[in-house]
């Protein structure tokens, strides 16, 4: 098939573009850098440098190559050991999830391709009932100030893109090549600093995601389309920040996080109450069944322990 990719060099689009080109598809790849023009024909993509917000131009490129499936993976983060400001790190992000993805769903249906949009299943379920959602519970309806357009965002993906026959993936938190979560990245730095503390109780549930699983579950979506369909894309485990938290850290070599009670977090935003206190995992249940997708890395506590082989 012939797969168009906006946002190719973010760490999906770097993991995706050899798993499409090694099972024959044909990929195009969107940068906003020239200098990474060369990356995408490395990786074994044809390279279109556009702006993900300029809605002209990525209309523009998505229609001059006619693709079959167009993936939107485009975000921009950075500073992603700012947690305190946590809509102001993920405003551009945002951006790209509405206004991006309104505009790859108006290419695709000129030119008759399934789009697909990635959506998050870290921590966006209402935070009430089972520990762990499927993907038919509902999101979060009153969320913190630091998420409100955060969760905005996701909830005009989950809405605009189901009802355009598209997909959505919710991917959990990513960690691995291309990742903050490596040696060397930023929330890497943030455990070994010991940046990343526990709050409260730790009982907020997180999911996790190989990036070579993001990317393997997004290939499955493309050789398997449910038009309309919603999937969880994480590991087999989702867990309790009191659980893989001081894994981490044991595998980044840093002394236990530390511990701070959540009527001191919530002086520093509700939103980190409840992320690391109240927050529900994601089951990968429908993905695995429909999509035929399996996690290579079944686990976070084997995921983290090959972190320091990961250059």
């Amino acid at each position: 098939m012939n797969i168009f990719i906006a946002g190719a060099t973010g760490a999906v689009g770097r993991a995706l573009i050899p798993q499409l080109t090694d099972r024959g598809h044909t990929v195009t790849g969107t940068t906003r850098s020239p200098e990474k023009a060369q990356l995408l024909h490395s990786l074994g993509a044809t390279p279109v440098v556009v702006d993900g917000l300029d809605r002209e131009a990525l209309l523009n490129a998505i229609k001059a190559v006619e693709p079959d499936v167009v993936v939107h993976q485009m975000t921009a983060l950075s500073n992603m050991d700012d947690l305190r400001h946590f809509d102001r790190v993920f405003a551009t992000t945002n951006r790209l999830r509405t206004e991006g993805t309104d505009t790859i769903l108006a290419a695709a249906r000129e030119v008759g391709a399934l789009p697909i949009v990635q959506s998050f299943a870290g921590w966006p379920y209402e935070p009430t009932g089972s520990r762990v959602k499927d993907e038919d519970a509902p999101l979060i309806s009153d969320p913190p100030k630091q998420l409100r357009a955060s969760i905005e965002a996701i909830r005009h993906v989950e809405t605009v893109v189901p009802a355009a026959g598209g997909m959505v993936l919710r991917y959990g938190g990513f960690y691995g090549p291309g990742t903050g979560l490596v040696p060397g990245g930023d929330q890497w730095e943030m455990v070994r600093a010991r940046k990343f503390p526990l709050v409260g109780d730790g009982g907020g549930m997180w999911s996790l995601c190989h990036i070579s699983d993001a990317a393997s579950a997004t290939v499955a979506a493309i050789e398997h389309p449910v038009p309309g369909g919603v999937f969880n894309i994480c590991d087999d485990e989702p867990a309790p920040a009191r659980e893989f938290l001081p894994y981490l850290a044991d595998v980044v070599g840093a002394k236990p996080p530390r511990h701070i009670p959540r009527w001191v977090a919530r002086l520093m935003g509700a939103h980190l109450v409840l992320m690391m206190c109240t927050a529900r995992g994601a089951s990968n249940a429908r993905a695995k069944r429909v999509l035929g997708w399996e996690p290579s890395v079944k686990t976070w506590r084997d995921g983290f322990r090959q972190l320091s082989t990961v250059s």
